[in-house]
């Protein structure tokens, strides 16, 4: 990054905010400059992103425009905390944190601590997740206004700018201690499951909250809406509805809540932040290994794969394997499959919302009413989703990937290397999500299917996420944050998981068709017929693709290069 140099006699002119966010403007500019594909998901992310702004608005200034105050509490508290809690959460797993000024290229400059925060921070507020969600918070001022007038209109303006500072400074600081706890691999393993843990909570607390609109016990969640109202979670959102309501002392404490909360996130942040940019402390001395395997060669295979080929092909799968170990943004990736895969379909199998309703009541009936077709659709689910993590499998490698070039590695033994190693770790977490599904309903009979269709979606997005991945691949940000994203590059990833993801599902669709026709033949024919289908499908891409990949070597170097 080049430093401006001031004239001899001209005094030197502090560094602020304004000039991170000028900063942040010019590498935006200049990561879409000559990349018409990029520019063009980013204006499609920049529609979807308005799009929901705009459910989100009419969803908040809905019940101010019904007059109904008492609703306006419930949507405003926990609407917001919602809101809250997917800043935290949705930025971590799955369209990443935006990195384009990466702290780490600042450590050598002349900055206070103080200058770096308020100038990242500020540089964070511009972008689309934040446009969208200042938009969609104006609803709760129209709310505001048409139920106190203009004075609570106001005071819902300020509490919408507070909110929208700690979803910011919330996200930033989370993600940072994160990061700094991931380079220690004593913790590593824990961080990234608790973090897998708080991320599958999204799913029980959407469930909860749709029982409890359907129970309608407007009592007891108005009495949760106004506890909620005092945490960091609920304050900035309720302040108007206050107003409105002729509390103002309670509304001044609540934006006096949402400011500690601010200045707290921020010193939380700058601490982690100062952490990250000294670097990586030392995690012990390494282990000697005992008695090599193989001699040297040996050595470089993991235990793991000690039956691979001493060849090109082996040597790619054993680096492939140690990378998915000990990279904490492909370990992430692992434990989102682990956690999300296990909850989602016992969720659906079992109706979510009614266990929580009846307090378990309904689970041996949901079990009792739960479908071949149904679990092969769950199952369906699970395999498009493990397998759409390798949708930018080459963004991982970086300017690495230009060993590979260089070397001339085929693309399809390039691809197929690529899908052994990762199968390794998944296909296990595939064959334990069907026996907790299996075991949770009582029919182990079924296991077939299950295991069945979890195979033929994921081989199937093998195949299309080789395509994705050799076509559409973009650079990740060159920090040791596992979660950070380039600007833009969010948005692409989004578009192209969801691309992917509904091939792969299109291409398993006939396995639920064969398991709604077949009936009981099916639970005898599901597996070798589901892992015949998904281990053609895998070898069929990685066949196809790799001519693409032989093709288009360079332009994806180029493609998943960071730039500086």
């Amino acid at each position: 990054m080049a430093v401006p140099v001031s004239a001899p006699d001209a005094p030197a002119r502090p560094v602020s905010a304004r000039h991170f966010v000028r900063l942040k403007l010019r590498v935006m500019g200049n990561n879409f400059r000559g990349q018409g594909w990029r520019v063009a998901l980013f204006v499609l992310g920049l529609f979807f992103g308005l799009w929901f702004a705009a459910g989100g608005f009419f969803a908040l200034a809905a019940p101010g425009l019904a007059g109904e105050s008492r609703y306006a509490l419930l949507v405003a508290a926990f609407g917001g905390g919602l809101l809250v809690l997917g800043w935290l959460l949705l930025p971590l797993v799955f369209f990443g944190v935006d990195e384009t000024l990466d702290p780490a290229r600042f450590a050598l400059l002349p900055l206070s601590r103080r200058t770096l925060v308020t100038g990242l921070f500020a540089a964070a507020l511009i972008s689309v997740p934040v446009l969208a969600t200042l938009l969609a918070v104006t609803g709760l001022v129209v709310t505001a206004g048409a139920l106190g007038g203009w004075l609570a209109a106001l005071v819902a303006v300020l509490g919408a700018a507070g909110g929208l500072l700690l979803c910011v400074a919330a996200a930033r600081a989370v993600t940072s201690a994160f990061a700094t706890m991931l380079r220690s691999r004593r913790v590593r393993d824990l961080a990234a499951v608790l973090l897998a843990v708080l991320a599958a909570l999204l799913g029980p607390v959407q469930i909860f909250v749709a029982a409890a609109v359907q129970r309608a016990d407007w009592d007891r969640l108005t009495g949760v809406a106004r506890v909620l109202g005092w945490t960091p979670f609920g304050a900035p959102w309720t302040v108007g509805i206050d107003v409105a309501e002729g509390r103002g002392g309670a509304a001044a404490l609540k934006l006096l809540i949402t400011a500690l909360t601010v200045g707290a996130l921020l010193l939380w942040w700058s601490r982690t932040l100062e952490s990250a940019m000294v670097g990586a402390t030392s995690a012990g001395p390494a282990r000697q290994r005992r008695g090599p395997i193989g001699g040297a060669v040996g050595q470089l295979f993991p235990r793991a794969v000690g039956w691979a080929r001493r060849d090109r092909f082996g040597a790619l799968v054993a680096r492939e394997c140690r990378y998915w170990w000990r990279d904490a943004r492909r370990r992430a990736n692992l434990i989102t499959i682990a956690v999300v895969g296990v909850f989602v379909p016992v969720m659906v199998n079992l109706g979510g919302s009614r266990l929580i309703e009846d307090g378990g009541q309904a689970f041996g009936q949901a079990a009792a009413d739960a479908s071949p077709v149904l679990v092969s659709l769950s199952m369906l689910f699970v395999g498009v989703l493990a397998s759409v993590t390798l949708a930018n499998q080459f963004g991982f490698d970086g300017s690495a990937y230009a060993a590979n070039v260089v070397a001339g590695v085929p693309g399809r033994v390039e691809l197929r290397a690529r899908m052994a190693a990762f199968s390794l770790y998944v296909v296990p977490i595939l064959i334990a999500v069907a026996i907790v599904l299996a075991v949770a309903l009582g029919r182990p009979g079924w296991l077939g299917v299950m295991a069945g269709a979890l195979f033929a979606a994921y081989g199937c997005g093998l195949a299309v996420n080789s395509f994705v991945a050799v076509l559409g691949g973009f650079a990740l940000p060159e920090t040791s944050n596992p979660f950070a994203m380039n600007t833009g590059s969010g948005v692409a990833k989004s578009l192209l998981s969801l691309v992917s993801m509904v091939a792969s599902a299109a291409l398993g669709v006939p396995l639920v068709v064969a398991a709604a026709l077949l009936g009981d033949v099916w639970l005898w024919l599901a597996l070798p017929v589901g892992a015949a289908y998904g281990l053609g499908g895998a070898l069929l891409g990685a066949y196809l693709a790799g001519d693409a990949l032989d093709r288009r070597q360079p332009e994806l170097l180029a493609a998943v290069t960071p730039r500086r």
